[in-house]
């Protein structure tokens, strides 16, 4: 069963870097972990704006 993420793009933005910042080392480890997939993550957060930055992990 997949993680129940927010579907809209701003929270979202906000509660993937909360959860890289305090309990993730990457992205691909929160994905695996919440069974969601790393791209779909990416292309939804793009909308906004952002980007993800593997040396940050976070999106900026």
């Amino acid at each position: 069963m997949t993680a129940n993420i927010p579907k809209d793009p701003v929270i979202l933005l906000s509660f993937l870097n909360t959860k890289l910042r305090d309990c993730y080392p990457s992205l691909d480890e929160l994905c695996d972990d919440l069974e969601q997939d790393a791209a779909a993550l990416k292309e939804k957060i793009a909308a906004t704006g952002y980007a993800y930055d593997s040396d940050k992990n976070q999106f900026v």
